[in-house]
């Protein structure tokens, strides 16, 4: 789609947007006179594009093996990936760091389209329960990404109404189905009212371009233009989370992905900010619930199967 190369233009030119963009997507839906949209293989593999979104989002990649970043959760996908996501789950773009050949196709539905149109009427609820079901996070796995993959990229030949009529057969199959998985024990909390939204991304995008060095808490204090103890209360109160609870999972994150990416387990600790081994493992370990070298082999086992 047109808008993929505008991101990518004011990217490239601008460092300054660049900071906004990868922590958060606008509403593309509200710019057109539809309840949902369709995006048929952007190309995002050379960006790092974490963001999040009102919209509920179905993505689906055929081809590669990739990353499955979606909220907490990290793990690999192989050949294939589907995953529905529920409003404002943060999130990786899944052709990241691919090099080759893939297709794709991203659905972006409406909060009003779900929450108002399928909610109300009874014939949908085992879609409406499917979205509900959305904030944890679902990733498809067997048979019914071969099956829905393909009506996926089939809805591009179809005109609007018959997109929406496929549209909602293939959210229903999905509704059906058991081949799938939650990637977040528990709906994924994400609530930030709009005003909060832009001071949210100032501190995502300080955090995205410092976390592997070490984060003075006055700077990202200055940033906010609020002392360190009102910062602490203002990001406790909106995130759940202490600065340093929150900065301690981000630097976990990218060092999963390090550690999928195959670097040894000490790079992937320094790499993503850390200072010791040993707080690193133990961290790690907490938020995670397994150690660093668990992770690795419980991966590595996982992509021979």
């Amino acid at each position: 789609m047109y808008y993929i190369d505008i991101f990518k233009n004011i990217i490239y030119k601008n460092s300054q947007y660049w900071s906004v963009l990868k922590v958060q997507l606008e509403t593309l839906t509200n710019q057109l006179d539809q309840s949902y949209s369709l995006m048929f293989n952007p190309r995002l593999s050379d960006l790092f594009f974490w963001h999040f979104h009102p919209e509920y989002e179905l993505v689906f990649i055929d081809g590669p093996c990739g990353t499955r970043h979606v909220g907490d959760h990290v793990s690999k996908y192989h050949g294939s990936d589907m995953v529905l996501m529920g409003s404002n789950i943060p999130h990786l773009n899944f052709d990241y760091g691919v090099k080759s050949e893939y297709s794709k196709i991203v659905v972006h539905l409406k909060t009003a389209f779900v929450d108002q149109h399928i909610k109300s009427i009874p014939e949908l609820v085992s879609i409406y329960k499917l979205f509900e079901r959305s904030s944890r996070g679902i990733a498809f796995r067997g048979q019914i990404k071969s099956v829905v993959g393909p009506q996926l990229f089939q809805l591009r030949e179809l005109d609007r109404f018959e997109q929406y009529q496929r549209l909602l057969y293939i959210l229903h199959i999905l509704s059906q189905s058991t081949e799938y998985e939650f990637l977040h024990d528990a709906p994924y909390a994400y609530h930030h009212r709009s005003k909060e939204q832009a001071r949210m991304q100032l501190i995502y995008a300080f955090v995205d371009r410092n976390y592997d060095r070490k984060i003075d808490l006055q700077e990202v204090a200055d940033l906010t233009c609020m002392t360190k103890e009102s910062f602490c209360r203002y990001f406790k109160k909106t995130t759940t989370y202490t600065f340093t609870e929150f900065l301690n999972r981000y630097r976990v994150s990218h060092s999963k992905r390090d550690i999928l990416a195959g670097k040894s387990i000490s790079d992937a600790c320094y790499g993503s900010g850390f200072e010791s081994l040993s707080y690193y493992n133990r961290i790690f370990k907490n938020i995670t619930g397994e150690n660093p070298r668990d992770f690795r082999k419980r991966h590595v086992v996982m992509s021979t199967m």
